[in-house]
């Protein structure tokens, strides 16, 4: 059957997809206004089916533009690695997501040995919530995730990238920090957590909660060197990666509350979408 489709008019389609106009979209890929829209018409032709919402000027994904998009994201990723595929000297763009622990205490490392490894390489990470970074897998904006907490989108494949501990910390001067605790007495702390969405809270609360039962107050923060530094300033308690709170431990900061706990231990993982193939700079990344 011949193909009623090119990647131009997918890398059109895209591109309006992430400004909401033709106008912009035509910018951005140095075609005039008119070749874009052209483009766009004869998309909707082949595939016999409207993409978009016309809202006053923008335009808006609609059933069919939603069905398409993560197809032709991988469509354009899979040209794009065919396009360098016998030029060496093409720099390779990788795009990463992780949710926040992972992109800000363990992937810079292996970032910086990909980088000196591959110096002419680019490398875009989005740091986010374990929430986003799936939604971000699912729809294409980047090539694979690295997330903390559970994934079950059918659209992605789910591997287990590392091992990680988890540790509950109080303060030095607090008064849970002063020698051998109850669970009775932890689970009714004020705790210090993550936002609901986060991967540390969801592995938290499976961890903790068939101990504890319940948490008792809850202070919720959206970051976790937020979180440590209240601790440590005597907020309350809380349980994070031992990748984020070494610092202050080995100073002396906080301290391992003392519990009927067993050693908390967690997957991480990393996670692609189904349909989108490896690339070089995929590969060249996992082996670092």
């Amino acid at each position: 059957m011949a193909l009623r489709l090119s990647l131009r008019e997918l890398e059109v389609f895209a591109a309006i997809t992430e400004s909401g106009t033709v106008t912009a979209a035509a910018d951005s890929l140095s075609m005039t206004q008119s070749a874009a829209s052209q483009a766009l018409a004869a998309l909707e032709s082949g595939l016999d089916a409207s993409l978009f919402d016309r809202v006053g000027r923008r335009l808006v994904l609609n059933e069919h533009g939603r069905l398409l998009l993560p197809r032709a994201r991988a469509m354009l990723d899979a040209a794009q690695d065919m396009q360098r595929l016998f030029d060496d000297q093409t720099a390779l763009h990788l795009r990463l997501g992780a949710s926040t622990t992972i992109g800000n205490y363990l992937l810079p490392e292996q970032i910086a040995r990909f980088r000196q490894a591959q110096p002419q390489a680019q490398v875009e990470l989005m740091v986010a919530n374990t929430a986003d970074i799936v939604d971000a897998v699912a729809g294409f904006k980047v090539d694979m995730g690295f997330i903390e907490g559970p994934c079950h989108h059918p659209d992605l494949l789910v591997e287990p990238w590392r091992d990680d501990t988890l540790l509950v910390f109080a303060a030095a001067s607090h008064p849970l920090a002063q020698g051998a605790v109850s669970l009775s007495r932890l689970a009714q702390a004020q705790w210090v957590l993550r936002e609901s969405g986060s991967g540390t809270r969801e592995e938290v609360e499976r961890l903790l909660l068939p101990h504890l039962g319940s948490f008792g107050e809850v202070m919720e923060m959206g970051h976790s060197e937020a979180i440590k530094r209240a601790v440590a300033a005597g907020l309350g308690v809380s349980c994070l990666s031992l990748h984020v709170v070494q610092e202050l431990l080995d100073s002396g900061q906080i301290v391992a509350v003392l519990a009927a706990l067993p050693t908390l231990h967690r997957t991480l993982f990393r996670i692609t979408h189904k349909d989108k193939g490896q690339t070089r700079g995929m590969l060249l990344f996992n082996q670092g």
